[in-house]
């Protein structure tokens, strides 16, 4: 037999009838010399037994003898083939919608619906913010999208974007249980964008900004908070500053420097890139130098956009000018929001003392782990085969369930400093290590601390209804 290759990867749905068995499938493809990878039972069929197969081929015509033989089994039909396993789980969509309550008899029907939801209907006309307590809004977000930013894949539409957003909203149930529905508009107009928002909003408890274009993103958020009596919340900029911050305060912890006398260089001044230096500069920076593909961004540099000129005239207090490479001399803190292998081991060694290193561009950092880690204290990506991931996950589920909680009519700044504090105090000073300053995003316990914080926050801010 020839070695079967994982790049040659098959998946299929097959549905089998009439008591047929998945013994019969494994033989088909033992005899073909194919190897069977994984065999995942698909619950809640009612008419056949379902499963989803992986397979290991050696190519196309291998795998199309598999599929061929599989398919002259009796009782058993392929309902899909997917060459990447990703596909088989989004099959149909991720998300479905359930009822809370059964309707077994009439007296069920008449309390959920007619006759007797009108009294909750007269009841909310008059105070219309029983709507918090009486109906879905209490608990759900709009994930709102145009498509024009979506992971690295650029601007790729609002129907390619669903499955992002499908995914958005499973993290929110999953984690913080809270009910999260996809909105992708099929426009990139600001004031169109806007103006839907607005019109849905009284069915939600809160908006997730997902994926939209800078700068757009910044003008939409604005106009949305200043318009709206409920949360929005931009996360590829707020969401990526928080875990960002509480990565930099544990950080801090272990190299022991004190973050208003660091010189901290930020490379990429899009959504997170901006977020991230206010939440900082919230957290007590003073010196913070935003650096694009031009080099430095400073006060009177030909060419800024009116979001990096307004950048400028917050940012970078000794007016240092010129590439990256330059900038980054004598700097504590490298934040990398950008593209990969902008630095090279000579500019980490050119860094002040015990540098530490958050390169979060995906799905290749500004520098490669392997080489920066001999030279840095603390290294940080955006992915998650290595060490210290600087994960949104981290936070949103957490400020959304904290900030519905206590009905808030905004995620402020106080809010947003909260949820980074509750991230890097989740993990015990004990435990605290060079490759451990965020926490898991697995770990059971921190949506309820973030929440509690947030929550907290949003009381003393005085932005909770509740």
């Amino acid at each position: 037999m020839r070695t079967t290759d994982p790049d040659n990867t098959i998946c299929l749905r097959l549905c089998l009838f009439h008591g047929a068995g998945i013994s019969e499938v494994c033989d088909a493809i033992s005899n073909l010399d194919g190897v069977l990878h994984s065999i995942e039972l698909v619950p809640n069929q009612r008419h056949s037994s379902v499963h989803d197969i992986t397979i290991m081929t050696r190519g196309k015509k291998h795998a199309d003898s598999i599929i061929a033989a599989i398919r002259a089994l009796s009782d058993i039909k392929i309902e899909h083939i997917a060459e990447q396993p990703a596909f088989l789980i989004h099959l149909g969509g991720k998300i479905e919608v359930n009822s809370k309550i059964p309707l077994n008899n009439r007296d069920q029907l008449s309390m959920a619906y007619t006759p007797g939801v009108a009294h909750v209907c007269i009841a909310i006309a008059a105070a219309p913010h029983r709507a918090r307590k009486l109906t879905i809004k209490h608990n759900i977000v709009a994930i709102v999208t145009d498509g024009s930013a979506v992971l690295g894949l650029g601007n790729i539409g609002p129907e390619a974007s669903l499955p992002v957003m499908e995914g958005k909203a499973m993290l929110l149930k999953d984690f913080a249980n809270v009910d999260g529905f996809p909105i992708c508009l099929a426009t990139q107009d600001v004031d169109e964008i806007v103006q839907t928002v607005r019109n849905i909003a009284p069915g939600f408890g809160g908006i997730n900004l997902e994926d939209i274009a800078s700068p757009r993103c910044f003008e939409i958020e604005r106009r949305l908070k200043a318009a709206l009596d409920i949360p929005v919340f931009h996360d590829d900029q707020h969401g990526t500053a928080v875990v960002m911050a509480a990565g930099l305060i544990n950080a801090l912890r272990l190299v022991k420097k004190n973050i208003a006398d660091l010189k901290i260089v930020f490379s990429g001044i899009g959504a997170a890139g901006i977020a991230g230096t206010k939440i900082l500069q919230q957290l007590g920076a003073k010196n913070i130098i935003g650096c694009d593909r031009q080099g430095a961004i400073i006060k009177g540099r030909a060419n800024l956009t009116d979001v990096k000129r307004a950048y400028a005239k917050i940012t970078n207090p000794n007016n240092e000018s010129g590439p990256l490479n330059e900038i980054i001399k004598g700097a504590d803190v490298f934040i990398g929001l950008s593209a990969p292998d902008l630095l090279s081991v000579d500019d980490i060694k050119n860094m002040n003392q015990d540098p530490i290193v958050f390169a979060m561009a995906n799905p290749i950092p500004e520098i490669m782990p392997e080489a920066a880690k001999p030279h840095v204290a603390i290294m940080a990506t955006g992915r998650s085969d290595y060490a210290n991931q600087i994960n949104n996950v981290l936070a949103f589920p957490g400020i959304f369930r904290g900030a519905l909680d206590v009905q808030a009519s905004d995620i402020n700044e106080e809010m947003k400093i909260a949820a980074a504090y509750a991230i890097a105090d989740s993990i015990d000073k004990i435990s605290l290590t060079k490759d451990y300053i965020v926490p898991s995003v697995f770990d059971g316990h921190l949506v309820n601390t973030v929440a509690r914080a947030v929550a907290a926050a949003a009381r003393k801010s005085g932005v909770a209804r509740e």
